[in-house]
């Protein structure tokens, strides 16, 4: 079978991801099938691009990753499924192929997308497994796909969708992605690399997506096999930082400690980021993961509340926060956190409090976003309903982000815009723009 593998992803603010989900399904599809990798990143036409491949490629399936339902700055949701409906008109009017959706995006809300993009199949969550069971289904005379694990798809008419499997992937024993499929333009212009050193989050804040796409148990790669890719991936011209892109990396801390361990003892020298929570962060990790090469953590801090971070279910408070910033000052490893202001049940005072908050925490870089929810671009009403609240608290932040030079505001241009990378990389900086804040003049980025 010959099978299209469509990255649909055209973010590149403030950098261009690698889609690691997609070529990880790729890895685990068995090799008897012809795989074709078509990444729409920096295509200026993306629908002619993909019109053209379809009439000289003709595909028997064509698989599409939907990462992301929200843009960075969460707005403009609805343009993004727009734009998925398009992309799927147009592998409709020049092919007869059934298409499969997945990824991040899809996983977050599966059957509201096969209803308003009508795709064949659907894979919500990981789907190498999956996937692989798809395809030896269809080439069957008469499939049978009750059993395909996370499975959306239609009988009669009617979308079915299946439950998930009781026994987790094993994350270890998966194929290695093929990174060599992708346009170099990933490493030319923002030499970033993606490596995951575990799958799933135990954690059970309030909105986060990371259970519904990745599972709420963690399951972790051996560390000695993460540092062998992560050596294997630096490698490659052109890699000058790496992002690890776990939900939590420092949770379980052994795991996060090893791993560093594992980087020291090859001598890494490429620098890293991740993500990390303020539970369970201490002085010993701090300074193995410098050790390790680390350049800087983010952090989704959320709020300045108390009451808010227990709404949400963070699992910590403001003191831990304070707490994990003043590890990182200590040892050098620049702090970024994400706060995501006018959450169900907030009100403005609470957002004051945070924007308080987050003054007197002096982090290294603070990006400040408004809360929207994924269900606004299939519910109208609900957006409306919250498109005052939410102006009114980008009115706060246009005045007080004015003072602090190293808050960003995505939906507000402030220090998080075409113009503001484009100086950082003139300087010849890479890895996440952030942590590269204080070596531009302030004047350059008003």
């Amino acid at each position: 079978m010959r099978i299209a593998f469509i990255s649909a992803n055209r973010e590149i603010m403030p950098d261009a991801v690698i889609p690691i989900g997609l070529l990880q399904v790729m890895a685990a599809v068995p090799e008897r099938h012809e795989k074709l990798f078509w990444d729409l990143c920096f295509e200026s036409d993306p629908l002619a691009t993909v019109a053209d491949k379809l009439r000289r490629q003709q595909p028997d399936l064509v698989a599409i990753g939907l990462r992301n339902i929200q843009n960075m700055d969460y707005t403009n949701i609805t343009v993004n499924l727009d734009y998925y409906r398009r992309l799927l008109a147009a592998v409709r009017e020049h092919s007869s192929a059934p298409v499969v959706l997945g990824g991040g995006g899809f996983s977050v809300m599966p059957r509201e997308l096969m209803e308003a993009l009508g795709a064949e199949y659907g894979i919500a969550g990981e789907g190498e497994r999956a996937f692989a069971q798809l395809l030896e289904q269809l080439e069957e005379p008469s499939p049978s796909l009750g059993h395909i694990e996370r499975l959306h798809y239609r009988v009669d008419g009617v979308l079915r969708s299946n439950p998930s499997p009781l026994e987790p992937l094993d994350v270890d024993a998966q194929p290695r992605a093929d990174r060599s499929v992708l346009p170099e333009r990933y490493y030319r212009d923002y030499g970033i690399e993606s490596l995951q050193t575990k799958r799933g989050c135990p954690l059970h804040c309030e909105y986060c997506t990371y259970p519904l796409i990745e599972g709420a148990r963690s399951r972790m790669r051996d560390p000695a096999r993460v540092a062998d890719e992560f050596m294997q991936i630096c490698a490659r011209k052109g890699v000058e930082h790496v992002f690890i892109v776990d939900s939590v990396f420092n949770l379980p801390p052994r795991h996060a400690k090893a791993v560093c361990r594992e980087l020291i003892a090859r001598g890494n020298r490429t620098p890293w980021t991740s993500y990390v929570n303020p539970i369970a962060f201490d002085d010993e990790l701090a300074e193995l993961m410098v050790g390790a090469g680390a350049a800087g953590v983010e952090i989704g801090s959320d709020s300045g509340c108390d009451e808010v971070l227990d709404r949400l279910r963070k699992g910590f408070r403001t003191d831990k926060i304070r707490r994990l910033a003043q590890v990182c000052r200590a040892h050098g490893l620049k702090d970024c956190h994400s706060f995501i202001l006018g959450t169900r049940g907030e009100t403005l005072d609470d957002v004051d409090r945070s924007l308080d908050f987050v003054e007197e925490l002096e982090p290294f870089a603070a990006l400040m976003l408004v809360w929207v929810e994924d269900r606004e671009v299939v519910d109208a009403r609900t957006e409306r309903d919250r498109r005052d609240f939410r102006d009114a608290i980008y009115a706060r932040l246009a005045t007080r982000a004015s003072r602090q030079p190293r808050w960003s505001v995505p939906r507000l241009g402030i220090r998080f815009d075409p113009r503001t990378f484009a100086v950082l990389r003139r300087f010849g900086m890479r890895g996440p723009l952030w942590q590269h804040l204080d070596r531009v003049p302030t004047e350059r980025l008003a």
